[in-house]
């Protein structure tokens, strides 16, 4: 049986802190699967790529590489770098990990080692999935996600447990369209993937996973995120097409390899 070759994407902002952490995940069980992993850097004003670089020294098994986004492509712009990457390489699969170690891809290793990920077109992590584990996630952004989840269930006419964990795998046979290129930019890219993949009658599944919050400082202005998710939702419901047609970006989606340890070290 041919091998699905399998690239884990993290994108990092201001991620010093919690970088380490996050590839210290990626062990030997892990690497069976995994053949390459990136780390795409949007802009961050902190060390987070000098303690990369540092970690990737240090563990020369790791086959990974910096990337430096050519502009300030915000989260949403770093998955389309990534998911640019993984076509123009010729993945099968791109596992998202989230920098700020929320999410942990140990928990993805039984769908990796039995290849269940293949009966979907993604395995989207799920937080509030019943033999998930939430740890310092307060009661009410769980209630939260929950109207939401549920807002969104009805908007895209699909089971939506999970507005978008830290942990994701998609087949990049759904990605070959490129749709994902005139999605937002910012923290909304998740949810739109989502409404977009609805439309699309996209296989998504949800997988339960652990998720913490530790250390790590939230980007999202809680009032003006969930107005905006909402209003999000309403456009989609009323108007699908018209919705799904008013998305157009040009590409400008690329990023420089800065570090590769599969070669040695800086470029």
């Amino acid at each position: 049986m041919k091998k699905d070759k399998i690239m884990v994407f993290i994108p990092v902002y201001n991620c010093e802190k919690q970088i380490t952490r996050v590839l210290s995940q990626i062990n030997d069980d892990v690497l069976t699967y995994v053949d390459e992993i990136i780390v795409v850097n949007n802009l961050s004003t902190d060390n987070t790529v000098k303690v990369t670089q540092d970690y990737l020294l240090k563990h020369r098994e790791l086959p990974c590489k910096i990337i430096n986004n050519n502009a300030n492509f915000n989260l949403g712009g770093s998955h389309k770098v990534a998911f640019n990457y993984a076509l123009e390489n010729d993945f099968d699969y791109v596992i998202v990990l989230h920098g700020d170690d929320q999410a942990d891809i140990r928990d993805f290793l039984p769908i990796l080692k039995k290849r269940s990920y293949k009966r979907a077109d993604c395995v989207l992590g799920g937080r509030f999935e019943s033999r998930s584990c939430l740890i310092g996630y307060s009661k009410k952004r769980i209630l939260g996600n929950h109207v939401f989840n549920l807002i969104y269930s009805l908007a895209a006419g699909k089971s939506i447990r999970d507005m978008g964990s830290g942990l994701n795998m998609y087949s990049t046979n759904m990605l070959k369209s490129k749709f994902y290129i005139g999605l937002s930019d910012s923290l909304y890219f998740n949810a739109e993937m989502l409404l977009f993949s609805a439309y699309y009658n996209v296989d998504f599944k949800f997988y339960p996973i652990t998720w913490r919050e530790e250390d790590q400082v939230s980007n999202a202005k809680l009032f003006n995120l969930s107005y905006n998710l909402f209003v999000m939702a309403l456009r989609y419901r009323l108007n699908k097409k018209k919705y799904i047609d008013s998305y157009c970006k040009k590409d400008i989606y690329k990023g420089k390899i800065i570090f590769d340890n599969t070669v040695g070290g800086e470029r």
